[in-house]
């Protein structure tokens, strides 16, 4: 009997010691970062102990480090009530990734006086306090938009997927559209003629900005970065342009809710800049990475991509009916969980109001899937001769002066676009001056903005001769 009792004592300690050396694999692996291995072992100690703070902070913790923020709210929840250091941080943001961002500022905020109290730093939780603020903002301003479709496509091909309309342009892999090779991220815009592309690469600065480069005489000109503000913060990249040539959609991940936003802005042909961008907002930012927002005015139907709840590697690409102005639901009058789903788009039937304008909707854009592009003829050029005639290549001309005037045309369009560009990079250069670079540098502008304008009134003047030439064969 006393043998058995032994041996049932060792037998004790050593599932103990089995236990504690588990327990201290898995906050190794916490420590190190690596919470995918560590969270099945914090899960089994939370569930066997449920009332235990660590545990569940543990287990709380691993979960919203690998996308689980639903499942990290409860543990953290009892983490915090348990008084656990650190608990308060961690569910501030497990709330603001399931959108209960009025319940994260007070959850950072609580965090924040605790902080005070104890002397530490409140640097980074009032980064995510001002966060949760501004995520809030736009929560309550959600945009009452019908979302038609969605489906699920690889990543790596998503481009596929957007079946827009020749006049809206076309969309390209940056090394589908420059022929090169390697783990390139960027895309190209094309516009409807082919005359010029919004594209993204990495810039001075090590990020991915927006270029754009004119084709002239059949030959793309150097790209030029997108003038004001676009390519101040993170990486910027998918840019689209609609068809008035001034205002472009393209993502961002240097602000908004997380992971890539989506921003819209316009050109000011006054300035030779772009306005202060704008976040389109809720339903189509998320905070997970939301990108590639196209509208198909042709076919009036919107596209744009994200990753939100989707698996590694698959990215959810939405369809919806493009409001004509911006038009937001109405936050006060609703239950905080609808509008939450709203937001995160729960549910497209729930955005549906007008049930026959979803069936047309669903009509066209199963024939913009079922349609066929138009061979794009060959073309080198694009120069109307009247409201009738536009010609594409050299040969289409009839008159042997007309294409002489033509091509001394095509030659001065180039010398135009070389100048204007040698001018606008003098005048960020000046924008950043000091008061001597600045009146040093002024002449020079000066000279050249009236070569340009020169320049401008010579090539609408040879314009009209080679119309009159041709048209006088």
């Amino acid at each position: 009997m006393k043998g058995k009792y032994i041996l049932f004592l060792i037998c004790s300690l050593f599932l103990c010691e089995v236990s504690a050396q588990t327990l201290e694999q898995a906050r190794t692996l916490f420590t190190k970062g690596d919470y995918e291995k560590a969270k099945p072992i914090f899960k089994k100690y939370a569930k066997s102990q449920p009332s235990n703070g660590n545990y569940n902070y543990w287990y709380g913790v691993c979960c919203l480090k690998t996308g689980e923020a639903e499942e990290a709210v409860k543990p953290l929840e009892i983490a915090v009530k348990k008084r656990v250091t650190s608990g308060q941080l961690y569910l501030g943001q497990a709330y603001n990734e399931t959108y209960r961002f009025e319940d994260a500022v007070n959850c950072f905020e609580e965090y924040i006086a605790d902080l005070s109290k104890r002397k530490k730093s409140t640097e980074e939780a009032e980064k995510l306090l001002e966060k949760s603020k501004a995520d809030l903002r736009m929560l309550k301003g959600v945009e009452d938009v019908c979302i038609i479709d969605s489906f699920v496509v690889d990543k790596a091909t998503f481009l596929h997927a957007y079946k827009i309309s020749e006049e809206s342009g076309k969309l390209f892999t940056f090394n589908d559209f420059f022929k090169t090779e390697g783990d390139h991220p960027g895309t190209v815009y094309e516009t409807e003629i082919g005359n010029k592309i919004y594209y993204s690469e990495k810039g001075e600065n090590g990020n991915l900005d927006i270029f754009s480069k004119n084709k002239l005489l059949n030959e793309w000109s150097d790209g030029r970065p997108l003038p004001g503000s676009i390519n101040a913060s993170g990486n910027a990249n998918y840019p689209f342009v609609l068809s008035d040539g001034v205002t472009v959609y393209y993502a961002s991940d240097g602000e908004g809710l997380g992971g890539y936003d989506i921003f819209v802005t316009r050109y000011n042909t006054n300035t030779d800049t772009y306005l202060v961008p704008d976040n389109v907002g809720m339903p189509f930012n998320s905070p997970y990475n939301d990108y590639m927002y196209v509208i198909d005015e042709y076919n009036n139907l919107g596209w744009f991509a994200s990753d939100r709840f989707q698996p590694e590697g698959k990215v959810c690409i939405y369809v919806f009916i493009p409001n004509t102005s911006k038009q937001t639901y109405n936050y006060e009058a609703m239950e905080q969980q609808q509008i939450i789903r709203l937001a995160q788009i729960h549910s497209l039937k729930e955005t549906w109001k007008d049930k026959q304008a979803v069936t047309e909707a669903l009509q066209r854009l199963e024939a913009a899937i079922s349609h066929k592009p138009k061979e794009r003829r060959a073309m080198d050029f694009e120069f109307v001769i009247d409201d009738h005639t536009t010609y594409y290549l050299m040969s289409d001309f009839k008159s042997a002066k007309a294409k002489s005037l033509f091509q001394r045309y095509q030659q001065m369009e180039k010398d135009y676009y070389q100048q204007e560009e040698k001018l606008n990079s003098l005048r960020q250069q000046y924008a950043g001056a000091n008061q001597q670079g600045k009146e040093k540098m002024a002449p020079a502008i000066l000279d050249l903005e009236k070569r340009v304008l020169q320049m401008s009134e010579e090539l609408d003047t040879l314009e009209v001769n080679v119309r009159n030439a041709e048209k006088t064969k």
